[in-house]
């Protein structure tokens, strides 16, 4: 049997992940029929079916879907190998795929990245800004963001910014016709916007005080699905939302929004960047790293 070529093995990587040959093509630059080439080209060396192919869908086979988990992995290494050259030739250069919150996504944009630009200018970032918590290392990315107290143990976490935590908000005039919740059971008397998590159920609000904890199922009057839409509900009087003070704060700033129930919301927690602890780490990964520890954080980011 003669080896696959590196091209083969990338256009199935690709159209495997995918699940798609257009969107495949899209990832490589190239057209979905070359693919489709490369792939059959594949199965003709292996003797085996890698793909069910329909007019709708593509879907791995037995044979494909083990073939993909370890072409992953081994994939990755080969890249990873490629991109350690850089330090050779003094420039550090590569990509790094970052799987983050939304809202945490825009503290990067603004000041995190431009730092990694001026520093690291061959260093391309591929950010995907999103709610769900993924598997990172099954998705595909080199890194994700979350609170530094949820991160699996098997992980290397590099904490960074001031610590985030939760705030009730309201507008003054929301406030001003409703009154003003003293306790969490006053929540029951007063317009909520929910916040629905991605896999489908309403987000619990968590209230302690003293030791005291509360948990509030919400009948609220209004749900979605992102937190700056909250914000942006909250601010238009349509009720009272529970987010994350990141996201609230500039609206807090200039007044458009109060805090309620200050007295019973839980601690702050600093958000960490993530990465598998058992893998070498890539030049691009290495220089968000530095960026990172040193970026600033205003309070209005």
């Amino acid at each position: 049997m003669m080896r696959p070529s590196l091209n083969e093995l990338a256009a199935f990587l690709a159209v495997a992940s995918h699940r798609s040959f257009r969107r495949a093509a899209d990832e490589l630059g190239s057209a979905p029929s070359t693919l489709s080439h490369a792939v059959r080209a594949l199965e003709e060396r292996l003797g085996v079916r890698l793909l069910h192919r329909t007019t709708r869908s593509v879907s791995p086979t037995e044979a494909g879907a083990a073939l993909l988990e370890r072409l992953r992995g081994a994939m990755q290494s080969l890249d990873e190998a490629l991109e350690a050259t850089s330090a050779f030739h003094g420039r550090i250069s590569g990509r790094v795929r970052v799987n983050a919150p939304r809202v945490v996504a825009g503290h990067l944009v603004r000041n995190v990245l431009p730092l990694v630009a001026a520093r690291f200018p061959d260093v391309r970032v591929d950010l995907v800004a999103e709610g769900r918590l993924v598997d990172i290392v099954g998705a595909g990315f080199d890194a994700g963001v979350r609170l530094a107290g949820s991160i699996p143990a098997d992980m290397v976490a590099v904490p960074f910014g001031r610590p985030v935590g939760f705030v009730c908000v309201a507008s003054p005039d929301y406030l001003a016709q409703a009154g003003e919740p003293r306790a969490p059971d006053d929540l029951a008397r007063h317009r909520l916007v929910g916040h629905r998590l991605p896999g489908g159920r309403l987000y619990r609000w968590e209230f302690e005080r003293a030791g005291q904890e509360s948990l509030v199922d919400t009948d609220a009057a209004l749900v979605l699905d992102d937190e700056e839409l909250m914000v942006d509900a909250a601010e238009r009087g349509l009720g009272i939302a529970y987010v994350v003070d990141r996201a609230a704060g500039p609206a807090i700033a200039a007044g458009r929004l109060r805090c309620v129930l200050s007295d019973w919301m839980h601690g702050t927690e600093r958000m960490a960047l993530y990465y598998p602890g058992h893998r070498a780490v890539p030049p691009a990964l290495r220089a968000l790293v530095d960026v990172l520890r040193s970026a600033p954080d205003p309070v209005e980011a």
